[in-house]
């Protein structure tokens, strides 16, 4: 490609999986946006976390949420070969999220990120799950995606990003600071 050709974005348009191009504004890409930002943050912590457990968990999660990008960005007609996420790994969100909620004292109240890094940068994942959350249920509520699946596991991952960022707070040796004083 010649320097002035265009390149494939640079008229305002993305592919979609199979056929098809939208905008870039389109509500299907800015839930792609919104989950690959949420994967970001949870990279982050990652990359922050003490815990062995939280990073074997963040890495499955990641994956996880490569999976919901895979079937969202789809074109219609390609979306259930794309569909890879099960019903397992929501049990295993619920599971995950059991089992660090039994470890950690949960507060009473709401809290305030940045006890530690790893748990604000959990905290920050958890804000952009909860956008992609959003996001999903308006292409479920449009019937531009129809596996309610995705937006069962974007809500109970918040809570197991939550739950993870008690236990890096913990593991830091620092409280979780509450909301109220």
């Amino acid at each position: 490609m010649s320097p002035h050709e265009a390149h494939s974005g640079d008229d305002g348009k993305t592919s979609l999986l199979g056929e098809g191009r939208v905008p870039k504004y389109a509500p299907r890409i800015e839930a792609l946006g919104a989950l690959d930002e949420a994967s970001s943050a949870l990279g982050l912590a990652r990359a922050l976390s003490r815990s062995a457990q939280s990073i074997s968990i963040l890495i499955e999660v990641q994956r996880d949420l490569y999976a919901v990008m895979a079937e969202i960005a789809a074109a219609p007609g390609n979306a259930n070969r794309f569909r890879t996420l099960e019903g397992g790994r929501l049990e295993w969100v619920e599971i995950q999220t059991d089992k660090l909620t039994a470890r950690v004292p949960l507060p009473q109240d709401f809290i305030v990120p940045g006890d530690s890094p790893a748990g604000a940068a959990l905290d920050l994942g958890r804000t952009f799950v909860r956008r992609a959350e959003r996001r999903v249920a308006e292409l479920l509520e449009r019937r531009e995606i129809e596996n309610p699946l995705l937006l069962q596991y974007l809500n109970r991952l918040s809570s197991l990003c939550f739950a993870l960022e008690l236990v890096e707070n913990q593991k830091a040796g620092n409280p979780t600071t509450l909301a109220k004083k």
